[in-house]
């Protein structure tokens, strides 16, 4: 598994584009789970209580760029069918859609352009944030995993 890290964060285009999806991911989420304002003025506040979503989101942050990183390193490397790779890459985006979902601003957007449904899904996400980040994480580390595993067996990596 740390082969696999090396070997594809060893190139400093993967390590530019894992940073590029970690601050994009981090601001964005950070902005609608209302940890960061932009009016009147960019301000970051973290209320008591929250510390523990908030570093939800940092992980699902780093997850996610980690893993999309290396499965860009693997379509470039392989070019291999849409099929063998779109497990790697389907999972990814579904570990970074789950740990995008938070209430906060998006809430009532949601209310008022679904009605009842809307208020229905406005009030499960959130009461169900954590444990969907916590999921998104799982998902995220299972694509870790399984990508790491298939570079190591594609690229005759050794200990």
């Amino acid at each position: 598994m740390v082969e696999s890290f090396k070997l594809v964060f060893s190139d400093f285009r993967y390590v530019a584009i894992a940073c590029a999806i970690f601050v994009g991911l981090l601001i964005s989420l950070s902005i609608a789970s209302a940890y960061v304002f932009l009016e009147p003025y960019v301000i970051g506040h973290i209320p008591q209580g929250t510390e523990f979503g908030f570093s939800l989101i940092v992980i699902v942050s780093a997850l996610s760029g980690i893993v999309v990183s290396m499965n860009l390193y693997r379509i470039k490397m392989f070019q291999l069918s849409k099929r063998k790779l779109s497990g790697g890459v389907f999972g990814s985006f579904i570990g970074v859609a789950a740990g995008a979902c938070s209430c906060g601003p998006l809430g009532f957007a949601l209310i008022s352009t679904f009605g009842a449904a809307g208020g229905i899904a406005t009030a499960f996400v959130t009461n169900f944030e954590i444990p969907i980040r916590l999921a998104a994480i799982a998902v995220l580390g299972l694509v870790y995993f399984t990508t790491a595993k298939s570079l190591k067996v594609e690229c005759n990596i050794k200990k």
